[in-house]
């Protein structure tokens, strides 16, 4: 049954991924294109363009050539989601001692595997140990 799990969990990272990313360009440059995505994730721009095509076909972002890229409200509501659940499980990593780097990196992982009984566990743990 856990395996069934996993495997749904892999079904959607790569759209969270991207989702969360486009946001976070919207926010930190106020537009996201495909060099942009690119270069963050360290893939090809053909292979950026791809996965941005089929997130638009799919209703999570909106595009026009050679415009920036801008998520729609179901675009912003996975984002959103994404985030929230990284963060918590970015600061739960910590709270056990992790340096920011390591934790960075294993909360990419963590965050798309993680139920949310023990999301819910690790905010509660996080927020008795704020300093």
């Amino acid at each position: 049954m856990s395996f069934k799990k996993v495997r749904n969990a892999h079904k959607t990272e790569n759209t969270e991924d991207y989702l969360e990313l486009i946001a976070e360009l919207l926010t930190s440059k106020g537009e996201a294109r495909i060099v942009d995505i690119a270069n963050e994730l360290d893939i090809a721009q053909a292979t950026a363009n791809k996965t941005v095509q089929r997130l638009h076909n799919q209703g999570y972002i909106k595009k026009e050539p050679y415009r920036s890229i801008f998520l729609t409200v179901k675009g912003q509501m996975i984002a959103s989601k994404s985030k929230k659940r990284h963060n918590i499980v970015y600061k739960f990593l910590l709270n056990l001692g992790l340096d920011a780097k390591t934790a960075a990196a294993d909360a990419e992982g963590i965050e798309h595997h993680v139920s949310e009984r023990t999301l819910k566990k690790m905010d509660k743990f996080n927020s008795s140990n704020k300093k």
